[in-house]
């Protein structure tokens, strides 16, 4: 555990690795097209988010982002000091109902709902 700072790190913190191998290990695909997946995810909700727009995965949660107003504050080095904080873009995740349930012990689990199945087209050789 780490002390002194704001923040407190559970010793169960799961990092990008371990979520690959996670996954590779239970759909039996390599650590590499996984790792690929997950990349290709975060750059396109991303960059649905600089667009404004929203990111639903059904019964998962929402990602979405705001601006937060500008507002004055207080210099930590000057303390009578005023500074101007700018408005600024931040993200926002709106957790699903299974999320929900499946965190407080009434979902079977947290998959989102699938509602088309996508047939895998066979590699070229």
């Amino acid at each position: 555990m780490r002390f002194g700072g704001t923040r407190r790190f559970k010793e169960k913190t799961m990092n990008k690795v371990e979520l690959i191998e996670a996954i590779s290990g239970k759909i039996n695909v390599a650590k590499k097209e996984v790792e690929d997946v997950i990349d290709t995810m975060i750059e396109t909700i991303v960059n649905k988010l600089k667009d404004d727009d929203e990111v639903t995965l059904t019964g998962f949660g929402a990602f979405s982002s705001r601006t937060r107003k500008g507002r004055t504050g207080v210099n930590p080095r000057n303390p009578s000091e005023k500074i101007e904080i700018p408005a600024v873009r931040v993200p926002k995740f709106k957790a699903g109902k299974n999320l929900k349930e499946a965190l407080k012990g009434k979902g079977k689990s947290a998959e989102p709902k699938v509602e088309e199945k996508v047939e895998e087209t066979p590699a070229a050789e």
